[in-house]
Order: structure tokens, then C-alpha cells, then sequence
């Protein structure tokens, strides 16, 4: 896949945002000022200001002689900072590896992206008008390389009048040689010994000896130079890390209808589980997200108990959640990433045999679709764990999949249920160690009919001190059995009463 880049570059990103906020600013000459040894300096200014012959850098003082209704408000770096952000991550709409560009641009890797928009044109057309739709002046190109796109969107753009550029697939290097050297994002002081020299456009030195460039210009000119030319690899670091197994279903026109979300979605696992099917691998966690034309994004995340990439499994779970999306003006861009995968092996079939146990993939998806409904408390598998003590005998399992590291103990009667932690009671009991009468629960009294033990549990010494139980089964009066145990001696009179758990 060839590689396609493109650059942002909001000119008047600081007095736009103040404009957005006060549209009344919008044809008042305006600046932004900010203190400086002892002076009040102009840190950027608007269109009406720079047409008056204001420019960023000059003294408020200076301004204001030349321009006396000029109007200074203070400027807020730290809020520009964030809106650069908030501004990468609203263009994952439109690429999912977008990186911001300090001060004032967002470099965009689009390839392989721009065909879901019906090509270069449509592609950056979109990203430029929706921009401007936010109130934001905006100029960008597109190129083989982030450099020839930097530059172009900056430099290329000046004799015309266009807002947007693109450079055709191989022609990056002939792009580049009417560009200045600053176009090749060099110190400044570098780009002007450049043009004392006399070199003011990049065909003017790309020819020269490497050595004798590398002499005057030092290493990172060179390094600039490669990097525009495609000759040397620059990465890009996205504000959002890119998940691998990710589907993006661009529309062309907004989505409002659950219809017309079920059928992007049907799209979208149709892709994604072809893939993770020749990976070898399952979802265990997928989230579709939905990106609407106010900005806003809605999503919806599904898991699932066992690896799957069983299209219409997880269609269904999705489709227990997908009513609560809400489409407002619609949706322009659907996302289905799987954060969470694992491995998934076909499972071979047992002739004669009908059922799997737990491995029967029916009985997962079942989990699923109850989870999805009643949420993720509420089924729960139990593996055995090596202890003695009935609280820490057991575990929860991570999943289906997940399998004992030990066997049940079988040869003690224990109770399906257990209290953790157990409960105080009051018992009644005629001598020590004989099982007791009457016990009150939650304010009940429990005659006991039949009792069994005691059976003494001592405590685990290696992991915590304290009194030993006997435990006792009882059944009462109704028929219902009940796990009992007294903590401590009898004779001690310090041990108390607790119950533990009930038998089916």
C-alpha cells in the first residue's frame, strides 16, 4: 500500500477559536497579547488586523498608533493546547492515525483511506469543508511524505487561491523543488543563511555534494531533506493508540435510521471476524463506535466469555445495545474495533457424541446474550483453588476457557451457596460440642429437626492466625438445611455463632 499523508494547517487557529467563542469579533480588527520583559507584545492576530498591516511579534504600543481601534484581549496558550487535541482526535474520523502538529497543525496518515471517500479529491474536500464548517480557517495537502505535505500546505498554497492541494501519487520530489527551504521545517536560522546564499527555492541545492550541505547545514538539514524526499522513514504518533483489528465504514450520506446502523454493523463483523478468522483468533471485547455530524460519538461495547468470530453471535449482541444509540442528524462514520482478542482454534468434533459440556460453544453464546441483557455481574463460573479454609477454597474463573489448576474436594459435603462474609447468629445449645437446638436468623427462629458434625476446619497457620470453626449441618423445622459453624472452644467464652452457607 503506498503511503499518502496529509497536513493541516489552521493559520488563524488562536483568533479563530476566540472568534468561534464571540462571534461578534468576526469583523473587528482584533489581536492577542501576552507580556514580555516588561512589554506587551502581539502574539497572534486575525485577518482584519493583519490586512491593516499588523503583525504577530510587534508591540501593543506600535499596533495601536498604526490601527487605533484595535482590539486586544489576552491571550491563552494553554487553551489552544487543548483544542489542538480535541481537533486530532475528531479527525479519527477520517483516518485512525492522527497526530497533532504544534502550533497550529494535525498531521493526518491517510492511506489506504481516502477510496472510502471516492478518492484524494472527495477525501481532503471533506476534511477541509468540515473544518471550515466549525468556523476555522484551514489549508492542507496531500502527499507521499509528511514534509512535501507540510510544505505544500504552507508554502504551496500562497499563489493560490485554494485551501486545499494535492500532490499525485510519485510526484512528491517535483512538488518539492519550487518550495523554500523553510518549507523542509529547519531552524530558522538555517533557512536564512540559505537565502543570504542566494538558494531560495529546494531545486536550487538538492543537488549539491551531501558532504558539503552536510558541512555548511549540519545533520538534521540532511535529515529534513531525506525525510521530504521519501528516502528515510518518519513516523507520526497518533493521539489515540491504533487498536490492530479495526473496521471503519465511512457513509456518504448521515445515517438516522436503526436500519441503516444494523446494516453498517452487519458490514463491519462481516469484515472484522474474516480477519481475526484468518488470525486465528476471537473477539473477547469489541466496541462499535458511531461518529455523528455535531461531533459527538456514540458507542456501545459487547464481550463475550469465550473467543468468537461468529458473525451472527455477536450481531446479537450488539443488537441488545444498539437501541441505545441515538443518530440525532446521523451518523457519518461507523468504527468497530476488538480490543481484546484471543487465540481461537477450530474445535475438532467427537463422532457419537452429542454434547461438549461446557465446551459446547452454545452454552457460551447463551452466557453472552444473558450478560448483554442483565449485565456482566451476573453470571459468574467457580473454579477450585488450593485451600483448605471454605472462603478461599474456590475462585472465579476469567472465563470459559480458563481451566482448574486443582480438583474439587468431593469427599466433604459442602453447600451450593456460600456467605461471604458469614453472618452472625444466635444459637442455642444444650453442652459442648453437641449440635445446637435453635438458632435466630434475621430475626427468625430455626428449630433443628437433624444435625451432622461437627467438622473442625483449623485456620491456614501460613497465611493468617486465629480460631479454629465446627461446622455443623442442620435442618430445620421447614426442611431447609443450613451450614452452621462456632468459632472458638466452647468453654472459652469468646467463641460466637455464624452461618455459612445453604444447602439445596
Amino acid at each position: 500500500m503506498e503511503k499518502r499523508f496529509v497536513s493541516i494547517w489552521l493559520p488563524y487557529l488562536k483568533t479563530d477559536l476566540f472568534t468561534v467563542r464571540q462571534p461578534h469579533l468576526k469583523d473587528v480588527p482584533f489581536v492577542l497579547r501576552s507580556p514580555s520583559r516588561g512589554r506587551m507584545l502581539i502574539t497572534a492576530c486575525n485577518v482584519c488586523a493583519e490586512r491593516s498591516g499588523i503583525r504577530t511579534g510587534m508591540a501593543l504600543a506600535d499596533a495601536r498608533a498604526l490601527l487605533p481601534e484595535l482590539q486586544p484581549l489576552d491571550d491563552k496558550p494553554e487553551l489552544v493546547d487543548k483544542l489542538l487535541t480535541r481537533m486530532a482526535e475528531w479527525c479519527i474520523r477520517f483516518t485512525p492515525v492522527v497526530a497533532i502538529d504544534p502550533p497550529d497543525g494535525l498531521l493526518l496518515d491517510a492511506s489506504g483511506c481516502a477510496h472510502l471517500w471516492g478518492g484524494d479529491e472527495k477525501y481532503l474536500a471533506d476534511i477541509v469543508g468540515k473544518i471550515n464548517s466549525k468556523g476555522y480557517q484551514v489549508r492542507a495537502a496531500m502527499a507521499d511524505t509528511v514534509g512535501v505535505a507540510w510544505g505544500m500546505a504552507r508554502f504551496g498554497l500562497r499563489q493560490t487561491h485554494n485551501n486545499k492541494i494535492i500532490v499525485e501519487p510519485g510526484r512528491h520530489i517535483e512538488a518539492l523543488m519550487s518550495l523554500p527551504p523553510e518549507a523542509l521545517r529547519i531552524e530558522p536560522e538555517i533557512s536564512s543563511k540559505l537565502h543570504k546564499l542566494g538558494l531560495k527555492q529546494v531545486k536550487q541545492f538538492i543537488r549539491m555534494p551531501r558532504a558539503s550541505l552536510r558541512k555548511r547545514f549540519g545533520i538534521h538539514f540532511l535529515m529534513r531533506l531525506d525525510m521530504a524526499l521519501g528516502q528515510e522513514f518518519e513516523s507520526i504518533e497518533p493521539v489515540v493508540p491504533v487498536e490492530r483489528y479495526q473496521e471503519r465504514l465511512p457513509c456518504l450520506e448521515p445515517i438516522t435510521t436503526a436500519a441503516g446502523i444494523e446494516i453498517a454493523l452487519q458490514q463491519l463483523l462481516e469484515t472484522l471476524c474474516l480477519r481475526l478468522h484468518n488470525d486465528q483468533l476471537g473477539i473477547r471485547t469489541a466496541v462499535l463506535k458511531c461518529f455523528r455530524v455535531d461531533g459527538k460519538v456514540e458507542q456501545v461495547t459487547i464481550g463475550t466469555h469465550r473467543p468468537s468470530h461468529y458473525v451472527k453471535h455477536l450481531f446479537k449482541l450488539f443488537g441488545i445495545k444498539l437501541s441505545s444509540i441515538e443518530p440525532a442528524l446521523g451518523i457519518e462514520l461507523f468504527i468497530l474495533e476488538a480490543p481484546v482478542v484471543e487465540e481461537h482454534l477450530a474445535q475438532q468434533e467427537v463422532m457419537w457424541e452429542d454434547s461438549q459440556g461446557i465446551e459446547d460453544p452454545r452454552i457460551s453464546e447463551l452466557i453472552d446474550r444473558i450478560t448483554g441483557k442483565a449485565g456482566n455481574d451476573t453470571v459468574h463460573r467457580y473454579l477450585p483453588d488450593e485451600h483448605y479454609w471454605p472462603e478461599r477454597s474456590f475462585k472465579l474463573a476469567g472465563g470459559l476457557t480458563e481451566q482448574p489448576s486443582t480438583q474439587w474436594l468431593t469427599h466433604k459435603i459442602r453447600p451450593l451457596q456460600i456467605l461471604q462474609p458469614p453472618e452472625r447468629i444466635e444459637v442455642t445449645a444444650p453442652i459442648p460440642d453437641y449440635p445446637p437446638m435453635l438458632f435466630i436468623y434475621k430475626n427468625k427462629i430455626h428449630n433443628i429437626v437433624r444435625a451432622d458434625g461437627p467438622e473442625r476446619i483449623e485456620q491456614e497457620w501460613w497465611l493468617q492466625q486465629g480460631q479454629h470453626r465446627d461446622y455443623y449441618r442442620v435442618e430445620d423445622e421447614t426442611g431447609n438445611r443450613y451450614w452452621l459453624f462456632r468459632l472458638g472452644h466452647y468453654h472459652d467464652k469468646t467463641y460466637q455463632w455464624f452461618i455459612h452457607g445453604f444447602f439445596p
